[in-house]
C-alpha cells in the first residue's frame, strides 16, 4: 500500500502543471467516497410506512374486512381460556358456549369504550391469560368439593370468580382514574421500554410454537402459509405485480381459510379416528361442540349465574394478576401507538386507558366471564402486518364481536347450509392454527420494543448492562417459577400466597420491566450524559400531555370531553 501511495505521489509531482488537475480529481474522488459512506438511520418519533394511521380510516369495504380479520384473531384467546377452565369447573358444552359468548360480548363492549374514551389507540380488549393461575385456584378450592352435581359446582365456582373479578375491576379503576398509574409510568425511559415492550410479545412464547406443535401437521403448514402470504409482495414480486397490498393486508383471512380447509380434509378423511383424545381435540374441526350447544339468540345478562361470592385469599391472588395484566397491557399500548404511527403515549393517557381496563374487568365479573381483561398483544401485532392502525377498524371489530356473541347461530339462516354450520366455521378453527398466527404477531410486538433502541446509546456499557441483565432475568426468573416453584411449595403455606408469588415472578413482562426500571433509575440517571444515553432527554417531551402538539390529535377525547376531563 505504501508503494502505491508513493507511486501516486510521484505521478502527481512529474505531472508538473497538471498536478493541480490530478489534485482536483483526487479531492472529487474523496468527496464521492465520503458521499458513499453509509450513514445511520435517523430516529423516528412516528413509525414511517404506516398507510392508515389512527385518525385516517381506510375505505369502508377494506375497513369491514380488516375489522372482521381482527375479530377472527380474538377468537383464539376467547375460546382457549374457557376451554381450559370450564370443563374443570363442571361445566358442559352448553355452559362453555355461554361463557365464550359472554366473554366475546364483554370484549366487544370494552374494545369500543377503550377506543372511544380510553387510550383512543387501535387496541382490542380480550380475556387475559395472566389470570389463569388464580382462576385455577378458585376452581380447585376445597369448599367446592361438597358439590356432587356438576352444574351446581360450576355455578358456585363461577360466582367465586365473579366476586374476585369485580374487586379487581374496582382496583384497576382506582389506580387508573386517580392517576396513580400515570405517576409510575412517568419514570419510564426508552431504555426501560425496550425490555418492557419486547417481553410483552416474547413472554407469550408458550402460546406460540408449543401450542402449534400439539397438532404439527396442521399448525406448521399454517405458519408457513402465514409467512409466505404475508410477505407475498417480496416472494412473488417476479411473478405477480400488484399495486394493492392485498396479500399482506388480508394474510390472516387467506391463511386461516386454507389451513382450516386442510384440517377439515384431514378430519373428514378419518385421519384422526384412532388417534389419542388430546390429538383429536387439537386437530379436528368438529370437536368444539359450541355452536350445536348454543341458543339461537343469547344476550348475556348481569349476574346470570347468581350473586357473586367473595373470598379474601382468592381476591388477593386475583388482584396480583390484575396488577400484572396492567404491566402487559401498558406494553401493548406502546406497541399499538408505534404501529398506529402515533407519538409515544403520554402517561396520563395510559392511566386513563388503565381505568377503562378496570371497567372491562368489572364487566367480566358482572356478566360472568372466567377471566379479566387486557389489551390484546396479537391484535397489536396485526396492526404491523396490515400497516393499518386505524381506530375505525378496531371499532368495527368490536361490532363484529358483539354481533356474533348475540346472534351466534341465527345468521346461518341466510346461507344455504345446515343451521349452525356457517357459524361453526369460526368456532371450529383448531387452536394450532391460531398459534401459528401468534408466532408472527407476538414477534411483531417484540420488535416494536426493540425499535426504542434507536433513542438509546448502544455504545454505552451502562446501557448494555441494563439491557443484558433485564433480558436475561426476564427469561430466567419466570422459567424457575414456572417449572419448580409450584411443585416444591404446593403444600407449603396458604395457596393464595403461593399464587401471588407465582403470578408476579412467572410474568416475563413484569420481571423484565421491573429489573430494567430499577437499574435505569439507579444507574442511568446520574448526570445529563447518562440521561441522554438512556433516551430520557428525548422521552421527556412526551411525559406531559400538553408538551407535544400532536397529543391532542391522537389521544384527545371526542365531543370536546377534554374540557371536562383534561389529561395532565
Amino acid at each position: 500500500m505504501a508503494q502505491n501511495e508513493g507511486g501516486d505521489g510521484g505521478n502527481g509531482n512529474n505531472a508538473g502543471g497538471g498536478g493541480g488537475g490530478d489534485g482536483n480529481k483526487k479531492s472529487q474522488s474523496k468527496d464521492v467516497k465520503q458521499e458513499q459512506q453509509p450513514v445511520a438511520h435517523p430516529a423516528k418519533e412516528q413509525l414511517p410506512g404506516v398507510q392508515y394511521c389512527i385518525n385516517s380510516p381506510p375505505p369502508w369495504p377494506q375497513a369491514l374486512l380488516l375489522g372482521f380479520q381482527h375479530y377472527i384473531l380474538t377468537l383464539g384467546m376467547t375460546v382457549l381460556i374457557p376451554s381450559i377452565v370450564v370443563p374443570q369447573m363442571g361445566g358442559r358444552n352448553v355452559e362453555k358456549a355461554k361463557v365464550i359468548q359472554t366473554t366475546l360480548f364483554v370484549s366487544g363492549i370494552s374494545t369500543f369504550l377503550q377506543s372511544l374514551f380510553g387510550t383512543r389507540l387501535p387496541t382490542v380488549v380480550v380475556g387475559s391469560y395472566t389470570y389463569l393461575i388464580p382462576i385455577m385456584s378458585v376452581v380447585h378450592a376445597s369448599r367446592h368439593n361438597s358439590c356432587t352435581d356438576p352444574y351446581e359446582r360450576f355455578t358456585q365456582t363461577i360466582r367465586g370468580i365473579q366476586g374476585a373479578m369485580i374487586i379487581c375491576g374496582c382496583f384497576q379503576m382506582v389506580i387508573g382514574f386517580l392517576g396513580l398509574w400515570r405517576n409510575a409510568v412517568r419514570f419510564l425511559s426508552p431504555l426501560c421500554a425496550v425490555p418492557y415492550v419486547t417481553f410483552t410479545g416474547l413472554g407469550l412464547y408458550h402460546l406460540g410454537f408449543p401450542m402449534l406443535a400439539s397438532c404439527i401437521e396442521v399448525g406448521l403448514p399454517a405458519l408457513i402459509l402465514m409467512v409466505f402470504i404475508s410477505q407475498a409482495s417480496i416472494y412473488l414480486h417476479r411473478y405477480i405485480s400488484t399495486k394493492k397490498p392485498t396479500f399482506d393486508r388480508f394474510a390472516v383471512l387467506f391463511s386461516i381459510a386454507i389451513a382450516w380447509l386442510f384440517a377439515q380434509i384431514l378430519t373428514s378423511s378419518t385421519a384422526y379416528n384412532n388417534k389419542p383424545e388430546v390429538t383429536q381435540n387439537s386437530c379436528r374441526t368438529d370437536r368444539t361442540g359450541l355452536i350445536s350447544s348454543a341458543p339461537w339468540v343469547y344476550l348475556p345478562l348481569p349476574f346470570q349465574w347468581g350473586s357473586p361470592t367473595f373470598n379474601y385469599g382468592e381476591i388477593f391472588a386475583m388482584l396480583t394478576a390484575s396488577f400484572v395484566s396492567l404491566f402487559e397491557s401498558t406494553g401493548t399500548f406502546y406497541a399499538a401507538a408505534r404501529y398506529g404511527s402515533a407519538t409515544p403515549v403520554p402517561p396520563s393517557v395510559i392511566s386513563r386507558g388503565t381505568g377503562w381496563l378496570g371497567v372491562a374487568s368489572f364487566f367480566n365479573g358482572m356478566f360472568g366471564s372466567v377471566t379479566g381483561s387486557a389489551a390484546s398483544v396479537e391484535n397489536a401485532g396485526l396492526l404491523a402486518l396490515t400497516k393499518v392502525g386505524s381506530r375505525r377498524v378496531i371499532q368495527i371489530s368490536a361490532g363484529f364481536m358483539i354481533f356474533f356473541s348475540i346472534f351466534v347461530k341465527s345468521h346461518a339462516l341466510y346461507f344455504p347450509f345446515e343451521p349452525g354450520k356457517f357459524g361453526a366455521f369460526f368456532a371450529s378453527i383448531p387452536l394450532p392454527i391460531m398459534a401459528a398466527l401468534y408466532c408472527v404477531f407476538f414477534g411483531y410486538v417484540s420488535s416494536a420494543g426493540l425499535g426504542f433502541l434507536q433513542f438509546c446509546n448502544l455504545n454505552s456499557f451502562r446501557t448494555k448492562f441494563v439491557l443484558g441483565l433485564s433480558f436475561f432475568l426476564g427469561v430466567s426468573i419466570p422459567q424457575y417459577f414456572t417449572e419448580y416453584y409450584q411443585v416444591k411449595l404446593d403444600h407449603a403455606g396458604p395457596r393464595w400466597f403461593n399464587d401471588i408469588v407465582t403470578v408476579i415472578f412467572a410474568s416475563h413482562t413484569m420481571v423484565a420491566a421491573l429489573v430494567a426500571f430499577i437499574l435505569d433509575l439507579t444507574l442511568s440517571r446520574e448526570d445529563d450524559a447518562a440521561r441522554v444515553d438512556s433516551g430520557l432527554k428525548w422521552w421527556e417531551k412526551f411525559s406531559i400531555y400538553g408538551s407535544d402538539v400532536r397529543s391532542n390529535e391522537f389521544y384527545g377525547l371526542p365531543c370536546s370531553l377534554n374540557e371536562f376531563f383534561p389529561a395532565l
